[in-house]
């Protein structure tokens, strides 16, 4: 049952939901409580109820029942996170849509800002800041937010490059209806569902404005979180970078943004077969292979921006699908990323998280490589100079 707005709003915010009892209300509450007084008409909630096991479903009647403004759906099967966000586009009737996770929750004063800046710049795509929030509490700044810093008014992709490697998700955009679509987007089945969602979208804008501002808290660690959970369907990462590279070859063939997209895939693959959280010890060598499959078969013609440092190392090891080079990389690094934490600054080693080589390809070259600490493997080709890196490999 969906209850129909009286009239189009602003915005649009989507929030499908799937066994977030315990976080439910307080995402509901950050987006309806922040709406303005006197704005009511400008924003509409959308719940979409993924046929969620839990109490979801009635908390969602209970919460819309005598509330303006929330609408909810109720699918009658499971058909996951892409899909569910389909379904509540599909009755959204904003002329700008914004996708919000259900264990997340909107920081104070983010729908005025947000509201104020739609209609200031009326841009194709509106990019937000947010902070990692963990369980204890403790906030972090994302690896990839200072892309975000000084850029004003609205640009074109080919003005500021360096908004693709911005974390690739949905939910730090705010999106122009009509422009999803112009590009034909929606979200595919499957996990990793942001993959041929956002990057098309940043390249097909015609006007993109940034809200240097943190407009989103992304809960970290949750049991069930898909970053949280071993499974074999992070394999599914492969078939949507293979919807990606279809799309940009199909709508917007261009032999640069091949190459910058082909390293980011690249190294977000490179996290993944990397994490010991998404992955079980005895898939890894499989991902690792479909990794290098990828890599052989989207390799562009003119070479790509190869990354520094170990980042950099772990390309070529997938460029020559040598698994076993690889691995005794990764756990080099990982023991010396031990040592480090256990040293006298650093403390006794808790084992808590991988080394940082693992960590998101948003992060800045240098920052991710973690290149110190005495790495037994590949330093010495990497003190070498090999030519490869940080140059375009052919």
């Amino acid at each position: 049952m969906v209850n129909e707005p009286t009239h189009a709003p602003l915005l649009s915010i989507v929030v499908p939901v799937y066994g977030v009892e315990a976080y439910l209300y307080q995402c509901l509450e950050s987006i309806r409580a922040d709406v303005p007084a006197g704005e009511a008409d400008a924003v509409e909630l959308i719940a979409v109820d993924d046929a969620s096991p839990d109490g979801c479903g009635a908390m969602l009647r209970s919460y819309a029942a005598g509330r303006d403004g929330v609408r909810v759906v109720h699918l009658g099967s499971n058909v996951g996170l892409g899909l569910a966000r389909n379904a509540g586009l599909d009755v959204a009737s904003g002329r700008y849509v914004w996708f919000v996770d259900s264990d997340d929750w909107l920081p104070p004063g983010t729908i005025p800002a947000v509201l104020d800046r739609l209609r200031q710049h009326q841009p194709d795509v509106l990019m937000l800041d947010h902070l990692r929030v963990h369980e204890d509490g403790r906030r972090e700044v994302d690896a990839s937010s200072h892309l975000l810093r000084g850029m004003p008014g609205v640009a074109r992709l080919a003005d500021q490059p360096q908004l693709l490697r911005v974390q690739h998700t949905a939910w730090n955009k705010v999106v122009r209806r009509a422009v999803l679509d112009e590009l034909e987007l929606r979200f595919y089945p499957g996990w990793y569902e942001d993959i041929p969602f956002s990057h098309p979208l940043l390249i097909g804008a015609e006007k993109i404005s940034v809200l240097d501002q943190v407009c989103y808290l992304y809960r970290q660690g949750r049991q069930g979180a898909i970053t949280s959970t071993r499974s074999g369907r992070h394999f599914d990462a492969f078939a949507q970078y293979e919807r990606l590279m279809d799309w940009l070859r199909l709508r917007h063939p261009d032999e640069q943004l091949r190459a910058e997209l082909f390293e980011l895939m690249i190294s977000h693959l490179l996290v993944v077969v990397g994490n010991d959280d998404r992955l079980h010890p005895h898939l890894r060598r499989a991902f690792f292979h479909r990794v290098a499959e990828h890599y052989r078969r989207y390799l562009p013609t003119g070479g790509y921006p190869v990354p520094p440092g170990v980042a950099g190392l772990k390309h070529r090891l997938v460029g020559r699908g040598d698994y076993l080079a690889y691995s005794a990389l990764r756990q080099a690094h990982r023991v010396a990323g031990r040592l480090r934490r256990s040293g006298p600054a650093g403390g006794a080693d808790n084992g808590a998280g991988p080394a940082v080589a693992d960590e998101d390809p948003s992060r800045p070259a240098e920052s991710a490589t973690g290149t110190g600490g005495g790495l037994a493997v590949g330093d010495a080709e990497l003190d070498r100079g090999d030519a490869l890196v940080g140059r375009r490999l052919p």
